[in-house]
């Protein structure tokens, strides 16, 4: 594995980095505070072209390298989570799912409008009773003359009501997960409401949907990869969601690093800078080992991808090591400020709280561990 970046790499993390640090940073702590979504974030996704990074050049996008994406991810969640979800389900999650399981037709029709922004991609796997165990969802794909018939609830959508696209998953057959049937449907399909989900611990500005589906009718068309293959296009997404997770969270860790070390170093407290106490830099030297690691993690992950290999594993071990030590470095900078991190007029607050869904979505830590440990022993632990 090379470790260094290209040109092309580093130019994409160094323009990045430049426009967060000017306009996504400054407005995260108010937008949180508000819950406002980040219109002109977003806006400057779409102007710059970076909603469209991965998508291949013959449909309108960059086609950037997984580790350019990456990257890509890891600054934008640097400044604000909240901007980084919209990416990360819009490419990682449902593009990156029409691009591998689409006919020509589906890419022709998707993405040319998802690699400008013009239209948005939400991902509708988890429903109210099924999360952890998708193989039990209960939506349902009846056919009917030239389509089906789409009705069901999802809950916890990012992007759900800015989307232009589901990628929903329904049952076409029997119980388990070969009766369960991926399709794109239009998010101004008749019978498609989305209902924002407001009151949420992080990603306060994230937009956040619960999706009810009645009687919607798509063609045959809309159908992703074949029938009775949706949980197979919803876990090779969750290969690539994996990976991005990586790299969100391991720029959650890098923010709160160089904040808490900002803040030790200009905070005084009997007569010097508490970055002077032992224990204040054993805070921060642990929080800089775990950072690096968990971008290490991530960096094989996009290597491996890049190479053209399976990255299931790669991208469980980088999404469960990077979301636990999000956790740890956003309370240890909590740790540093003192009283002050328990107020949002600093940002060490706010890492907390949208650190600590990490370890829940795309499969919880719990779950990445016996993903992990499946392919380590050859024994499944899954009933």
């Amino acid at each position: 594995m090379d470790l260094s970046l290209s040109k092309e790499q580093t130019a994409v993390r160094e323009t990045v980095r430049a426009w967060v640090d000017n306009v996504v940073a400054p407005k995260a702590i108010e937008n949180d505070r508000t819950e406002t979504f980040p219109t002109e974030a977003l806006e400057g996704l779409r102007r710059d072209g970076w909603i469209g990074l991965t998508i291949p050049e013959e449909y309108g996008g960059s086609g950037a390298d997984p580790m350019s994406y990456v990257l890509l991810i890891e600054e934008l969640a640097r400044g604000d989570s909240n901007v980084r979800s919209i990416v990360s389900v819009h490419l990682g999650l449902v593009a990156g799912s029409i691009e591998r399981w689409g006919t020509e037709e589906q890419k022709q029709r998707w993405l040319p409008q998802m690699a400008t922004g013009e239209c948005l991609g939400c991902f509708g796997l988890t429903e109210p009773d099924a999360g952890s165990d998708p193989a039990s969802l209960r939506s349902t794909a009846d056919k009917v003359d030239g389509g089906y018939k789409l009705n069901g609830s999802k809950i916890f959508i990012t992007n759900g009501t800015i989307a232009g696209v589901t990628l929903f998953m329904a049952r076409t057959g029997g119980p388990g997960a070969k009766g369960v049937s991926a399709f794109l449907v239009p998010n101004d399909a008749g019978g498609f409401e989305a209902k924002a989900i407001h009151g949420k611990l992080g990603l306060r500005s994230c937009d956040t949907a619960e999706l009810t589906l009645t009687d919607v009718v798509v063609g045959e068309e809309a159908l992703l990869g074949g029938e009775g293959n949706g949980i197979k296009v919803a876990l090779s997404a969750l290969d690539d969601g994996r990976m991005s997770l990586g790299a969100s969270c391991t720029g959650v860790g890098q923010s709160a690093l160089e904040v808490m070390t900002a803040y030790a170093t200009d905070r005084q407290q009997f007569g010097r800078p508490i970055a002077g106490f032992q224990l204040i830099q054993e805070l921060i030297a642990d929080t800089a080992v775990e950072v690096e690691a968990a971008r290490l993690l991530t960096w094989k992950c996009a290597d491996t991808k890049a190479r053209g290999e399976r990255h299931t594993l790669a991208a469980s071990m980088a999404k469960y090591y990077a979301s636990e030590m999000s956790v740890r470095a956003a309370n240890a900078a909590v740790q540093v400020h003192g009283g002050y991190g328990y107020v949002d007029e600093f940002i060490v607050g706010k890492l907390l709280r949208d650190a600590r869904v990490t370890t829940l979505y795309e499969g919880t830590s719990q779950v990445q561990k016996l993903l992990i440990g499946r392919a380590v022993t050859g024994i499944s632990a899954f009933t």
